[in-house]
């Protein structure tokens, strides 16, 4: 290989996005929902591996642990273990103390806020949160408190040296739980340490398309030594296939698995929960990101659950993508973190965000968001919403993991938006307890039975029916079931044909295909085409269907 030969980033380079080597997810970007995930999940975890490595060890072996808090390593490099939790200890001493800030204020409000004045509580606020929150009641005197997130990001508990980037060569879809198992350093990885706002990380994934020669690359991330010995071998002289845009005047949609769909209509792309899969060898047939078009106009999260905003993927594709779109939230909850801040603070350019109703239009193309309820265990969390596109007479809704628990609010949208073609929905009714995601913020201990009741749980077969039925669908997808082998490092699910959200999607799509609606459970790959109104479009889709 020569200085001036051009060269590609290989397809099957994993990248992982860090925040002092634990997997960056949307929790551990903001400070005060880093903070508690530092101290409540991350200190703990090292501790306890630590303590008892073969207690991990064995417990990742069963499958009934998936998903549970233990550091798959093994039983081993326990030295590197307590090495990173000493260092973690020593250099964010002050996240921990802006932790303990929050779980004492927590703890003042609860003892001395009894419905009068709050204003002399103020200087009791702890030392790191003062200047940082406002105190408040609802309106039955119940205290709270608002972060003000814009300051907490210009302030000294964020810092971009946190956030590193480490690439390896991946070939199959086993990977350790992204929760529960820091990232440690290998001869076989290359641990960069870049923010995410750093240029040079969209440098180096337009590589994968737009090749520069060695001395570009070696001098832009500089590298040297063992390292650049590496990160050559992380490259390629062939060229990757070319994408073939969709040019028809209709509309086309495929499914990468989860969440993930794009959609292309007469030139505008939009993308949904973008979590893609490597090119490697497999048993299981994925659109990757080969499969993605050079430009991306939109990209629409549907909630802030790390199955649906992965860092790993956004920062692959940030410099492919015009527009991230994002729910509005009420801004300032500790459990609510906004979307807006956190991504405009990692290096996304233009992130807006819409409300219930509120409305994007493009050509021909309308997009809505659209009341989502469900599956954030109870909490008073904004940042979800459901998207109803609309590309001339065709209409796709994409419900993500809402729960139809008050089936009024779809009759009040029915009347808003008329009849569905499409719905995608997911059914994974059987979520985990709030506790799993949710429990480093926590400041009290939740009872098991109150945890346990308390799900991250989708809607079932009658939930999803009453939504299908009511807005005439005629087409139902479930998806965002987490089925695909390359998501168990972010879900930890395995299903078997006994497990409820499988006969609860089995009965949906029983149900409708008894009605003639087109249903299917998604998996892997699919793609369907839509023509232009009375273009045929019914025989088009069943004959797709039926592929």
């Amino acid at each position: 290989m020569r200085n001036n030969d051009l060269l590609y980033l290989r397809q099957n380079v994993q990248v992982e996005p860090l925040i002092d080597q634990w997997y960056a997810w949307s929790h551990l970007i903001p400070p005060a929902t880093a903070a508690r995930n530092i101290t409540e999940r991350h200190v703990k975890l090292m501790d306890s591996y630590i303590n008892n490595p073969r207690i991990h060890a064995n417990a990742v072996k069963n499958p009934k642990m998936m998903g549970g808090p233990f550091i798959d390593h093994g039983g081993e490099r326990v030295d590197e273990i307590r090495a990173l939790r000493d260092r973690i200890k020593s250099e964010r001493a002050h996240l921990m103390e802006l932790s303990a800030a929050i779980s004492a204020l927590d703890t003042m409000l609860r003892e001395k806020a009894r419905g009068y004045s709050l204003h002399a509580l103020y200087p009791e606020v702890p030392e790191a949160l003062r200047g940082y929150v406002e105190l408040s009641y609802d309106l039955n005197n119940h205290p709270s408190f608002r972060l003000i997130e814009p300051l907490l990001y210009r302030s000294r508990y964020y810092d971009p040296s946190q956030q590193s980037i480490m690439l390896s060569i991946i070939q199959n879809d086993a990977r350790p739980f992204v929760l529960s198992t820091p990232r440690l350093e290998s001869e076989h990885s290359l641990h960069l340490k870049l923010p995410f706002a750093d240029p040079a990380i969209d440098d180096l994934f337009r590589l994968k398309n737009q090749p520069q020669p060695w001395t570009a690359i070696q001098e832009r991330l500089q590298l040297g030594g063992e390292q650049a010995e590496l990160m050559r071998s992380f490259l390629t002289e062939e060229a990757p296939a070319p994408y073939t845009a969709y040019t028809g005047e209709g509309v086309r949609w495929r499914y990468f698995g989860h969440a993930c769909i794009l959609i292309e209509s007469n030139g505008v792309s939009m993308l949904f929960d973008p979590v893609l899969s490597y090119t490697y060898e497999n048993d299981v047939s994925r659109y990757t990101y080969l499969d993605l078009p050079e430009t991306i106009d939109y990209v629409l999260i549907t909630h802030n659950h790390q199955d649906h905003i992965l860092f790993e993927t956004l920062l692959q594709i940030r410099h492919k993508v015009k527009t991230i779109v994002v729910p509005r939230n009420g801004g300032g909850h500790l459990q609510d973190p906004s979307l807006k801040l956190l991504l405009e603070n990692c290096g996304f350019r233009k992130v807006i965000e819409i409300g219930e109703m509120e409305e994007i239009r493009n050509k021909n193309i309308s997009i809505m968001g659209l009341p989502f309820l469900g599956e954030h265990a109870d909490l008073d969390i904004l940042t979800k919403m459901a998207w109803l596109v609309k590309i001339g007479s065709h209409s796709l809704l994409f419900a993500a993991d809402s729960c139809n628990i008050e089936p009024r609010l779809y009759q009040h949208l029915r009347k808003e938006i008329g009849n569905v073609d499409a719905l995608f929905l997911g059914m994974e009714c059987e979520g985990a307890p709030l506790s799993w995601l949710y429990g480093p913020l926590l400041t009290q201990r939740v009872e098991r039975a109150m945890d346990e009741s308390r799900r991250l749980s989708g809607s079932n077969y009658e939930q999803a029916w009453s939504i299908v039925d009511l807005f005439g669908c005629r087409e139902a997808y479930v998806y965002a079931m987490g089925q695909e082998p390359w998501l168990n490092y972010i879900m930890s699910i395995k299903y078997t044909a006994e497990s409820r959200p499988i006969v609860e999607s089995n009965r949906l799509i029983e149900a409708c295909r008894s009605r003639n609606i087109i249903a299917e459970r998604l998996f892997g790959e699919k793609e369907i085409l839509i023509e232009p109104a009375g273009q045929g479009r019914t025989a088009s889709l069943l004959q797709a269907a039926g592929d």
